[in-house]
């Protein structure tokens, strides 16, 4: 890596109070209980497109973080994800006021069929002219399965499975319901669209069953960009077949260093190039004019932030009810069902409570970066280079004013060390990420899919 080519930048947010650095809400400057308002969502937007950001990154869950002491008491109290809107709603508003900003947006698969779910993503693709993603999840919350009747989450490398019969139904939905030339729009004839170049997509598989036209005409980018965050065994596996930009956890370089270069070698193990998926690290950045400015408000922010409640949200996302342990007993960290990655890392580390919550100093785990613009854009580099990624997903601290602290202070200096844009690169998301075209490349398991000299490909 030599340093001077373009990062991948993305805003890590939610649909919710908090979300990642917990307790912060509190903060007189903080505004993110105005996410109800679209003003909040669609003045986000401006300042990510002004700062050249690739994309706003939009997580989401189904269900409520009731592991950490057998309740919601706390996530309540703290609004720990809870309450949060649903997600896909905000695309629209947002792309309505900008023009190259793309969009991530989390979506379970346990919640639709991928029938309806293809329709909905086509929709949010054309709207946007091109700029929508699609973060990939498979759940991870019992609380979520019990929501909607059932007695708990499925097993992990099931959901897995699952998640690879869903998406191999959308690939045909959007690469081979609809020919190239099927749109004709022509007014004299009377033809919109050509029947002989529309197919019924049939589809049998070990966990859906469908039988129908795709209900949208064709996209510009037909199949969303694939965003995936698993770092299992099984969720690499996953991530080789289907992702372009994998997400991970990594609270140093060095692991940062080994995810990156393990989930390289999948992809290429499946018959793709290891520049074909870009691995984007979560960090939080607390930046100011000067290095004593940047580090009084990050003790600022210290002072407001809430480590237990980000011990909460480990706990749900561990299977571990921390709460029920004292602060130096050993934690047994056994097979859980919920995020396999989180339970490694941390029985790897023997963490004790007292450990984890000086980790959640500001309410989350991630690796923080304090300092001047120039300090953080070296830091950030050195990430680049030493733990071998390609961007990062920028969490919130205080909003707005992280994002715009950011802008003003980290970006020009990023651009001054060539690792930030000048100008975004025209059209889409998929195109501006990759620099090649808009649809998926041939050696992506969606190609095998598509439709070729009017054969279908499988």
């Amino acid at each position: 890596m030599t340093g001077r080519r373009e990062i991948v930048l993305n805003a890590f947010t939610m649909n919710c109070v908090g979300h990642i650095n917990h307790g912060l809400w509190t903060h007189p400057c903080d505004r993110s209980g105005d996410y109800t308002k679209l003003s909040y969502w669609t003045d986000l937007a401006k300042t990510l497109e002004r700062g050249l950001f690739d994309a706003v990154f939009i997580a989401d869950i189904v269900g409520v973080y009731d592991v950490y002491g057998g309740s919601i008491d706390l996530t309540a109290r703290e609004s720990i994800q809870l309450p949060v809107n649903e997600p896909t709603l905000l695309v629209p508003a947002m792309a309505a006021v900008t023009r190259d900003l793309g969009f991530g947006v989390t979506v379970n698969i346990s919640g639709e069929h991928p029938y309806t779910f293809a329709r909905r993503f086509s929709t949010l693709d054309h709207l946007t002219e091109g700029r929508i993603g699609w973060n990939v999840v498979t759940g991870y919350l019992d609380s979520a399965a019990r929501a909607v009747g059932l007695d708990a989450m499925v097993e992990h490398d099931t959901r897995y499975d699952r998640a690879d019969d869903y998406l191999a139904l959308l690939y045909k939905l959007w690469e081979a319901s609809w020919e190239d030339d099927a749109l004709r729009r022509d007014r004299e004839k009377r033809v919109y669209a050509d029947p002989s170049r529309i197919r019924r997509i049939e589809h049998d598989g070990p966990f859906y069953r469908s039988s129908g036209v795709h209900l949208a005409e064709p996209s510009p980018q037909r199949t969303p960009v694939i965003f995936q965050a698993g770092t299992s065994g099984r969720g690499k596996q996953f991530a080789a077949r289907h992702a372009e930009c994998v997400f991970i956890f990594a609270p140093d370089k060095a692991t940062a260093r080994r995810v990156s270069r393990g989930i390289r070698e999948e992809v290429v193990a499946a018959g793709r190039r290891a520049e074909d998926v870009k691995v984007i690290a979560g960090v939080s950045i607390v930046a100011a004019e000067t290095a004593g400015a940047a580090r009084e408000k990050f003790d600022d922010y210290v002072r407001h932030a809430s480590p237990e409640a980000g011990l909460a949200h480990f706990a749900a996302g561990s299977g571990i009810d921390f709460q029920s342990y004292e602060l130096d007993e050993a934690i047994p960290y056994g097979p859980t069902n919920a995020i396999q990655s989180t339970t490694q890392l941390a029985r790897q580390s023997g963490f004790t409570k007292r450990q984890l919550l000086e980790q959640l100093a500001l309410g989350g785990r991630y690796a923080t970066i304090v300092g001047t613009g120039d300090e953080v854009a070296a830091e950030m580099r050195s990430w680049i280079e030493e733990g071998e990624i390609d961007g990062f997903n920028l969490t919130r601290t205080v909003v707005p004013e992280s994002f715009e602290d950011f802008v003003r202070f980290v970006v020009p200096a990023l651009q001054e060390i060539g690792l930030h844009k000048a100008e975004y690169r025209p059209g889409s998301l998929r195109r501006k990420l990759f620099g090649a075209g808009d649809r998926l490349p041939e050696r992506h398991a969606a190609a095998a899919y598509r439709f070729r000299g009017g054969v279908p490909a499988r």
